[in-house]
């Protein structure tokens, strides 16, 4: 992991600060108070959320409302983002979780939830909060803490560290569970279908022997219910038809009290029907001679008209025409004839003129004796002429007046008699028909009549068929039947219902059986568990002092290479020894043993700083596969001095300690600064505090 932004907002003595950071050894130089060491706390306030202590107070801005920590950091060549705010409440402050994001690129990975980010976060960078603060983040007089640590306390805690201390947790678990276990085989051991199994086979074979005796009679008493079953079928079956038999006369009984009412009936409806076909047959002749009388009438009547000429096929609209023009034509002659009476009258006027004037009445020329005399003659042959025409007339006017009446008169008899006529026919129509339905339903009665005698016969004959002592004895012979099908069908239940029970019993000593087997199974399972676990932990007892052994040798190696680099060629050469405590002491070059309380406080610094880095790089190896890449130094510099060069040492194997990737240390040393690759000096300007970044 390499940081290379890290932002605050209102993070104690800082308004608003971005601290930028490069690859290799990265050095905050200040003052008292400047804050160097906030930048520390922010970053691991950033990273896992939880405060240093009880509260947040050391952390947000005195008076701030708000605050927020970014951080930027890359992991095997990803770029990720971390924000995390906190805010006060009335007294107390807490974090502000809808500013807690976690960014992978662009893309966000985790949010809101304190869990998701730190299960995130160590999925990518392989820390959790205890390896941070106690191998990543030396804070400022923690570099010497696990050097003066009680042995056994520095054991536990880097047992822990190392994860040793999980083999001593499952040792002390494994314990639980053995007793358990123990306990277990010790209930099996005292079950009574256990120890009692023998004794519940026999008695299953007991109840197996008796169920096979059982079904025998169980199957002997099944073929006698069968007979019972048919036999009592066969009485059922004849006593059923006897009883639809009698069923079947009684409604014969029935049917023939119906069958003679309705033959009584049938023969009263027969009598009124001959009643009413005799008076309609009265009704339909006096019709008919009715219609007789009108025919002939109308015959006559049409002769009268044949007698004058007029065509009689003609319809009587047609014939009523005809009327019509005898009235024109006796108009019209009356028109001749006053034409005519007029002309007369004329010609007298002529004559009457021409007697005492010899002058033409018309054109008032003079007339000869002779002309006047052929005028006169001619003109009095003219009227006597017409005069004939007249008479004529009046006879044939008085002739057709005649004529017409007599046709009127016929025409107004026939056009009377016509609708009578047809009357008559359309009742003596609906008598016939009428007629002919009464001798139908006449005909369909005596038909019936006869029917129901044939089936009063055949009913009558059916019933004196039925015997009722037959029926009797049937009765008696069901009875009897379903009385021995019914104790038979008890029987065969109450063995069925032993047979039920037996069965119940074999399955509940099978279940029992087969449950003391499983306990059998289980207890011997139980046992190689018991012994199993006693294996496990007396491995576990002897593996954790092995591996501790190990990495004991191996932190061991780590220290004095760290303290090698960091003494180099110009002090005294010090050889680290670790115990099994993880207790550092060193052996000078004459051979004596020093303890770290007897060292100076130079080459005890020395050597804490050696401590931690060696812990560092094997605790991250052992716990994630890669070594120590992140280092954060508060203070490093406790008990060095310049004079002896122990400063300028530590530095000088600082900047040139390339196992671990990126250091960043605060130090008050201008001397230790120097030998930085990355130095950003802080200053404070009344509260606030400025950086600058100088290389």
């Amino acid at each position: 992991m390499k940081i290379e932004i890290v932002q605050l907002e209102n993070i104690r003595s800082h308004v608003k600060s971005t601290v930028p950071f490069t690859k290799g050894f990265n050095c905050l130089v200040g003052g008292l108070g400047s804050g160097k060491s906030s930048i520390l706390y922010a970053i691991d306030f950033a990273l896992f959320g939880d405060p240093i202590g009880r509260s947040y107070q050391y952390l947000l801005r005195e008076n701030a409302e708000n605050g927020l920590v970014t951080i930027q950091f890359k992991q095997n060549g990803k770029s990720y983002k971390l924000s995390r705010g906190l805010q006060r409440r009335g007294k107390n402050i807490g974090q502000n979780f809808d500013q807690l994001k976690l960014f992978e690129g662009e893309k966000l990975i985790a949010s809101v939830k304190n869990e998701a980010v730190a299960e995130q976060l160590k999925a990518i960078t392989g820390f959790d909060k205890d390896i941070f603060r106690e191998i990543v983040w030396v804070r400022q007089e923690h570099l010497k803490e696990l050097l003066d640590a009680k042995p056994r306390e520095r054991q536990r805690r880097l047992d822990e560290l190392f994860g040793l201390s999980e083999y001593e947790k499952a040792w002390s678990n494994l314990a639980g569970y053995q007793k358990e276990y123990e306990g277990e085989r010790k209930a099996y051991e005292k079950d009574p279908d256990v120890v009692g199994i023998e004794k519940l086979n026999k008695e299953y074979q007991s109840v197996i022997e008796e169920l096979s005796l059982l079904e025998m009679d169980i199957q002997k008493t099944r073929k006698k219910l069968e007979e019972a079953k048919k036999e009592l079928e066969e009485a059922d079956a004849k006593l059923k038809r006897l009883e639809e038999v009698k069923v079947r006369t009684e409604e014969l009984k029935r049917k023939e009290a119906q069958i003679q009412a309705n033959l009584t009936n049938v023969e009263d409806v027969s009598a009124s029907l001959a009643e009413k076909i005799e008076a309609k047959k009265l009704i339909i002749e006096n019709y008919k001679q009715r219609l007789q009388s009108a025919e002939e009438k109308i015959q006559n009547y049409v002769e009268k008209l044949k007698a004058t000429g007029i065509p009689i096929t003609q319809s009587l609209e047609a014939l009523k025409q005809y009327l019509t023009s005898f009235d024109e034509q006796i108009t019209s002659m009356k028109g001749e004839q006053e034409a005519a009476i007029k002309t007369i009258r004329t010609n007298q006027k002529r004559i009457s003129s021409l007697s005492k004037e010899n002058r033409c009445p018309l054109c008032l020329q003079p007339l000869t004796e002779e002309y006047k005399e052929n005028m006169l003659k001619r003109i009095e042959e003219e009227n006597n002429e017409r005069q004939e025409t007249i008479t004529q007339l009046q006879h044939d006017i008085e002739e057709l007046q005649r004529i017409r009446d007599e046709v009127n008169k016929a025409l107004t008899e026939i056009q009377t008699l016509t609708p009578r006529i047809e009357e008559l026919r359309l009742r003596i129509n609906e008598e016939t028909q009428a007629l002919e339905q009464l001798s139908e339903e006449f005909n369909e009665k005596q038909k019936l009549e006869n029917e129901l005698r044939e089936q009063l016969y055949a009913v009558r004959k059916e019933i004196s068929l039925f015997d009722l002592s037959e029926f009797e004895n049937a009765k008696i012979r069901r009875e009897q039947a379903f009385k021995n099908f019914y104790q038979i069908e008890s029987d065969l239940k109450t063995m069925e219902n032993r047979k039920k029970d037996m069965a119940r019993r074999l399955d509940e000593l099978k279940e029992r059986i087969d449950f003391a087997q499983q306990k059998l199974e289980r207890m011997e399972k139980v046992s190689k568990v018991i012994e199993l676990i006693g294996n496990i932990r007396e491995a576990y007892r002897s593996i954790q002092p092995k591996l501790r052994s190990e990495f004991v040798k191996l932190l061991r190696n780590f220290v004095q290479q760290v303290l090698d680099d960091l003494i180099g060629g110009e002090g005294p050469i010090l050889n680290v020894m670790v115990d099994e405590t993880y207790t550092p002491y060193v052996k000078s070059e004459s051979g004596v043993e020093r303890e770290v309380s007897n060292l100076s406080g130079g080459e005890r610094t020395l050597l804490a700083f050696a401590y931690r880095l060696g812990l560092g790089q094997l605790i991250m190896q052992s716990r994630t596969g890669h070594g120590l890449s992140l280092l954060l130094l508060d203070e490093p510099t406790e008990s060095l001095g310049r004079e002896d060069g122990s400063i300028d040492r530590l530095a000088e194997a600082i900047s040139k300690f390339k196992a671990i990737e990126q250091i960043i240390a605060v130090t008050h040393s201008e001397a230790f600064a120097e030998k930085a690759e990355h130095v950003i000096r802080l200053e404070k300007e009344g509260s606030i505090s400025k950086l600058s970044v100088e290389k």
